[in-house]
């Protein structure tokens, strides 16, 4: 059920229609239902072609900075709802299309689609703009990909490029990792793993890639055997004493930032590992040291880690440049309890100090943040950990 314009309505038209108004699609035949699945898709884009210019203009007056994010990228994700990756994009080639008038009236004008304009965005120039806008109302999003890998430069440039293109990035919830190699580099790495491999004695029914995969956990210890002597990585792994007294126990432990593990797995993992042990309160949470101290101990800043995953200011998703930080400073009488204990980056904890900025709540419930412009933000800890 839903909104339906008559199939002869113009896009223009489709703008002006009741979206409370309801009718049935069963009254419609498919091909009208297609023509107003086509128009909604033309709104959309035109929609997005003014988001890319409001942001675009954000981005030039660095607005952002008034509500504490540290790029347009992260006050997008924040404000707007995007994921990092749909900011990046979005970002990008708003500020691109600033210079390239024919691509940007035809996402305006809902001709050329999103997907079609980032396709030629980075080859496009006020030279080839037009031709290229042309070219996109002719071809499919991935003919336009390859014209654009056809368009990049010349053979002579390409290696400064592909050093330059050099990428590892790690997706933490579908545990994959991704190279962006140099092809000499690549070839190395290839012919490694490969050679390595081929070397492994088969039993017949391991997939080649599960033989590539455990060579290269070989290569990095990650195969759950310390190479030489004691591992030089610490993994943090949550789990019930239960679980490593017990053999028998299934309760099941997590691992931080990645999720929760079997009681296979977490007995597997301590059996090389050093093992140290944090008293929790009933709910699973570490215990609270209040005024004793005032720096958090080493079980507290593992239990803020999990809690929080990465900075708990609103939008941004920094984990590697961060502390625990003291919700009430500990000079004015604030304790040393995970509920006044938060994750914050570098450049928020500077920021949280700076005049105009406050900050109060309970981190283990809600956070709200207020900035010198008066907007209100709220941060709640991981959902993993909230609901435990």
């Amino acid at each position: 059920m839903g909104t339906i314009a008559p199939a002869s309505a113009s896009a223009a038209d489709a703008d002006e229609f009741d979206l409370d108004s309801v009718v049935d699609l069963a009254t419609l035949s498919t091909e009208a239902i297609m023509g107003l699945a086509a128009d909604s898709s033309a709104r959309i884009t035109r929609e997005k072609a003014r988001y890319l210019r409001y942001t675009a203009e954000i981005g030039k007056r660095e607005g952002w900075r008034t509500e504490g994010a540290t790029s347009l990228e992260a006050w997008m994700v924040e404000r707007c709802g995007d994921s990092l990756a749909s900011a990046r994009s979005h970002a990008h080639v708003g500020e691109q299309l600033e210079d390239l008038p024919e691509l940007a009236a035809g996402l305006a004008s809902g001709d050329l689609t999103f997907d079609k304009v980032r396709a030629v965005v980075d080859v496009a120039t006020p030279a080839n703009d037009r031709e290229l806008a042309d070219l996109a109302l002719e071809c499919t999003v991935r003919q336009l990909q390859e014209v654009a890998r056809a368009e990049r430069g010349a053979p002579s440039s390409r290696a400064e490029t592909d050093h330059e293109a050099r990428s590892v990035r790690f997706n933490d919830g579908c545990h994959t990792v991704t190279a962006q190699l140099p092809p000499e580099s690549y070839a190395q790495v290839k012919s490694c793993l490969e050679t390595r491999a081929r070397a492994l004695p088969s039993d017949g029914e391991t997939r080649w890639d599960q033989r590539l995969c455990d060579v290269y956990l070989e290569i990095f210890g990650s195969d759950g055997k310390a190479p030489q002597g004691a591992s030089p990585y610490v993994v943090v792994v949550h789990a019930a004493l239960e679980t490593l007294a017990d053999e028998s126990s299934e309760l099941a432990g997590e691992l931080e930032r990645d999720g929760l593990i079997s009681a296979e797995t977490v007995r597997r993992l301590a059996c090389d590992a050093t093992v140290m042990v944090a008293l929790d309160d009933e709910f699973g949470h570490t215990m609270y040291e209040g005024r004793a101290r005032r720096f958090p101990t080493g079980s507290q800043r593992r239990e803020v880690m999990r809690r929080d995953r990465h900075c708990r200011f609103p939008g941004c998703s920094n984990v590697t440049f961060t502390n625990v930080h003291h919700i009430k400073p500990w000079g004015s009488g604030g304790r040393t309890d995970l509920e006044n204990l938060v994750l914050m980056c570098q450049h928020h904890h500077y920021r949280l100090h700076s005049s105009g900025w406050s900050m109060n709540g309970n981190a283990n419930e809600e956070l709200t943040l207020v900035a010198p412009t008066g907007r209100v933000m709220t941060s709640r800890p991981s959902p993993l950990w909230a609901t435990r």
